[in-house]
Order: C-alpha cells, then sequence, then structure tokens
C-alpha cells in the first residue's frame, strides 16, 4: 500500500521539482549589465589613495593636516549625498521612458563628472564635479531592475549572485588605478616628465581612466543593450501627460468639490480605484501607492544592512592604520590594500559559487537573517585583534584572527543579495520596478553618507576618551546589528507576490 501510495504522489514531486528547475540566464544582455556596473565602483574609488595628497596640493587646509581628513570625508559623502536627492526620481522615469535613456544619461554623467574633478584646481570644483557625479547617476536603481525584468523567480538569485563581480572588481581596480596614475610626471618622469599639463593637472590621468570607461560602457549600451520597459514612452510626451493630467485633476477636483467634501471614505475608495486599476493595467504606480507596507519593510532592511555594512566598511581601514598602542593593529597601507583586495576576491568568488545553492535550500529569510547576526562575531574580531597584537605582536595568530574577519564579513555580505530579492518581491506591479528600487536607494544614499562620519567619529572618541575601555565603537557597532535584527524581524518567511 505504502508503494502504491509512493507511485500516485510521484508524478506530483516530479512536476514540484521541474518547477524549481532554474531558467537560463540570458547572458548576452546580462553580461552587458555587469559591465555597466563596473562604472560607479571604478568612479567611486579611484580617488580614495590620493584624495589626501589632492586636498593638500589644493591649499584648502592652509598645511593644518588635522583638518585633511575632514575634506576628504566631505568629498565621499558628496556623492552619495546628492544621488539621495535625484535617484528615486531618476528610477520613477525610467519605469515610464525606458531604463536605456536614463542609463545612457548616467554613463554620461559619471564620465563627464570625473573629466571635470580631475581638471579641477579648486575646492568648489572638486564639490561641484562630485556632486555632480552622484547627481546624475540614477543608475544603481535602474540595472536593479533590469536585472529583474531579464529573470524569472527562479533565475533572480544566480543573477544577484553575479552582482559581486562587478562591485568587487571596481572596487579593487579603482584604488589601484588611483594610486598607480596620480602625479604621473612625478612617477613615470621619462614618459611625462616634460608634459607640462599633467604637471598643471597632476590626478587628471588617474580620473580619465573611468571617466574613458563609462564612455565606451556609453557606447557598448546604446548599441547593445535592449530596453526592457515593454511600451516606454518619450520625455516630451512624458511632460505633456503630465501637465494634460494635473490641469484635468483640476477640473475634475472643482467639479466634485461639493460632493467630496467631508467624504473621507470617498477619497480613500478612488484612491484603492485608482491604485488598483494602475495595478491591472501594469502601469507605473504614483510614489504614494509605493508607501505600502511591504516596500517600507523592504527597503528600510535595506537601509539598516547598508548602515551597518558601511559603517563596517569605514571603521575597517581606519583600525587597521591605527598604532596597536592606541587600540588597531598599525598596518602599512599596502598591507591594508592587500587585505581589502583578498576579501574582494574572496567575496565574489564565494557568492558566486555559493549564493544560489544557499538561497535554493535554505531560503531567502534565513539567509538575510543569518548574514545580519554575523555581524557582531565580525565585530568582535576587533578587539581580539587588538588584544593579541599588544601580547604577541603581528603573530600567525593575529593574521589568522584577521582571516575570520574577512570570511564573516564574506558571509555578511550575502546579506544584500537576499534584500535585493525582498525589494523585487515588494514592487506592487512590475511597471514600478524602478520606482521601487529608487525609493530604496534613496534610503541607503542617506545612510552611505551619515555612516562612515558617525563610525569613524565615534572610534576617534573612544581612543581620544578611552570610554568604556575604548570599546565604546564596539558597543556602537553591535546597535547596529541588533537595529538590522529588529529590522529582518519584519520581513516575510516566503516572498511577496507581486
Amino acid at each position: 500500500m505504502s508503494s502504491q501510495r509512493a507511485d500516485e504522489e510521484t508524478p506530483l514531486l516530479q512536476q514540484e521539482q521541474q518547477k524549481k528547475q532554474r531558467t537560463p540566464l540570458p547572458w548576452r544582455q546580462f553580461s552587458i549589465i555587469l559591465f555597466l556596473q563596473l562604472a560607479e565602483p571604478l568612479t567611486s574609488q579611484v580617488i580614495s589613495p590620493f584624495a589626501p595628497q589632492l586636498i593638500r596640493d589644493i591649499g584648502i587646509t592652509n598645511g593644518d593636516e588635522t583638518k585633511v581628513g575632514y575634506y576628504v570625508g566631505l568629498m565621499h559623502s558628496l556623492f552619495f549625498a546628492t544621488q539621495a536627492l535625484t535617484v528615486l526620481h531618476w528610477s520613477r522615469i525610467s519605469d515610464h521612458i525606458g531604463r536605456k535613456p536614463v542609463i545612457l544619461t548616467g554613463l554620461f554623467g559619471l564620465s563627464a563628472s570625473m573629466y571635470c574633478f580631475g581638471l579641477s584646481k579648486t575646492f568648489a570644483g572638486l564639490v561641484l564635479s562630485r556632486a555632480l557625479n552622484g547627481a546624475l547617476n540614477g543608475n544603481i536603481g535602474v540595472i536593479k531592475s533590469m536585472m529583474v525584468e531579464i529573470t524569472d523567480s527562479t533565475s533572480l538569485p544566480q543573477a544577484y549572485a553575479y552582482m559581486p563581480i562587478a562591485w568587487s572588481s571596481g572596487g579593487t581596480l579603482g584604488p589601484l588605478i588611483g594610486g598607480a596614475l596620480a602625479r604621473p610626471a612625478d612617477r613615470f618622469p621619462d614618459v611625462f616628465g616634460n608634459s607640462e599639463f599633467f604637471k598643471t593637472y597632476p590626478y587628471f590621468l588617474a580620473c580619465a581612466v573611468p571617466a574613458t570607461f563609462s564612455a565606451v560602457a556609453w557606447i557598448v549600451t546604446s548599441i547593445f543593450l535592449k530596453e526592457t520597459v515593454s511600451a516606454p514612452k518619450s520625455l516630451g510626451s512624458l511632460i505633456k501627460a503630465k501637465f494634460n493630467k494635473k490641469s484635468e485633476s483640476t477640473r475634475t477636483t472643482d467639479s466634485l468639490e461639493p460632493t467630496l467634501i467631508g467624504t473621507d471614505s470617498t477619497d480613500t475608495l478612488q484612491n484603492q480605484s485608482i491604485t488598483k486599476k494602475n495595478n491591472d493595467d501594469g502601469e507605473p504606480l504614483p510614489l504614494r501607492a509605493l508607501l505600502i507596507p511591504r516596500v517600507i519593510i523592504a527597503a528600510g532592511n535595506y537601509g539598516t544592512l547598508s548602515l551597518l555594512d558601511i559603517a563596517f566598511r569605514a571603521m575597517q581601514p581606519l583600525f587597521y592604520a591605527t598604532p596597536i598602542e592606541l587600540g588597531g593593529l598599525g598596518l602599512p597601507p599596502a598591507s591594508i590594500g592587500n587585505i581589502l583586495a583578498v576579501y574582494g576576491i574572496i567575496n565574489g568568488l564565494f557568492t558566486i559559487f555559493f549564493f544560489a545553492d544557499l538561497h535554493d535550500r535554505f531560503g531567502t529569510k534565513a539567509i538575510f537573517t543569518v548574514a545580519i547576526f554575523s555581524g557582531i562575531p565580525t565585530i568582535m574580531t576587533f578587539p581580539v585583534i587588538n588584544m593579541l597584537a599588544r601580547s604577541q605582536g603581528l603573530s600567525l595568530m593575529v593574521w589568522s584572527v584577521v582571516g575570520l574577519q574577512v570570511m564573516l564579513s564574506v558571509i555578511l555580505n550575502l546579506a544584500y543579495a537576499c534584500i535585493f530579492i525582498f525589494i523585487s518581491a515588494a514592487s506592487p506591479n512590475r511597471a514600478s520596478l524602478g520606482a521601487t528600487n529608487g525609493l530604496a536607494q534613496m534610503i541607503v544614499s542617506i545612510m552611505r553618507t551619515i555612516g562612515p562620519a558617525s563610525a569613524s567619529s565615534v572610534f576617534s572618541l573612544s581612543i581620544q576618551h578611552n570610554y568604556l575601555g575604548g570599546w565604546l565603537v564596539y558597543y556602537f557597532m553591535v546597535f547596529l546589528v541588533l537595529i538590522g535584527l529588529f529590522a529582518s524581524a519584519f520581513l516575510p518567511r516566503r516572498l511577496w507576490n507581486s
């Protein structure tokens, strides 16, 4: 009888297994998207090695070394601050006019602003170039929307598993390019020593490489990238429809005013009807229709994750560079760069080869929660490393714990792929993917503006005043993990149905 029951259930099990088979990725379009993603980490990270010397050269600090860090931090934060102001608008526009025109605009903005940055000789010029870099680039949310549109639920986790290739490569190559090509007349006198241009603009060559890459990416996008929005409108027709809608809305409000005054339930039903109609028709929804619980929950979790991650990424090299007696590890810049490069390589390989299988086995929420929780042991390795270094110097045990920290931070990074899947599922309809990703990215850009400054400031306070035995910054970081775990409790065990 048991065998008969097994025979009856076998076809159902086979059908279920067939449903879970992954759809192959559309590699031609997907590889172009990965190629485009290189542009942003290249342009954002290329200035890191030479930013302090650039600030000294332009003379804004008047020789005061204590102010260099302030101006360097301001330049880094400007990108995310201006991006926070514009990324939602770019993403919403892409729902109407298509992804491709917005991506082309973003790549043009990245290229032009980086060329201007390399030609800037004043702090005001640097600020303006950096601000334009963030304001004109709305590609983050748009590219994520494209990834959803060229995949399905079975291949999306695999697609997100490949994202670290672009970010890790760009995050590794950017600093290498910036460090190698800054001040070429001094570093390579045989080649550039007679060039007055590179003596006048010593950082132009380093900035020109990512700027030129963005220009090449613009050409590749315009020729090979296919539009994923089914019926994109022209920008002119969108503006015209906006004005017509506004005037029509005014006329409708005037005609209905006697019957609608004081009838809140009627207004609510009317809004629900509009939202339902837009949802059924597959049209981009207005912003107010996106402010629903599941979008807020997914975007909020993305924000808490980004705050924790960028605070950790800001504190990690600062800890490595701080002398051992002050609570750090006392490593030179070359060693710090090697550690971060190893992290980038391991992170990319681990995510590519393991994330999709782990996701299929344990589910999105389980991996996200474990990844956030891994932040606690990751942070607690900092004081352990310092205590071992104080007693043993840079021993094998110290390097072993540093390696453990790198591996734990790789687990933390898995949370990104999970939250991208949640955000995609939270979108009220497919036509609003861009706006949903843009809303989430706006919150993240705000967090990435305040995260590095808060972490580095608390770290400095811990060292200067020895608060809580110098452990104040670690309590602060664990507090950020607890906020992330609290927010993750609101995520569903099963993804929302869009």
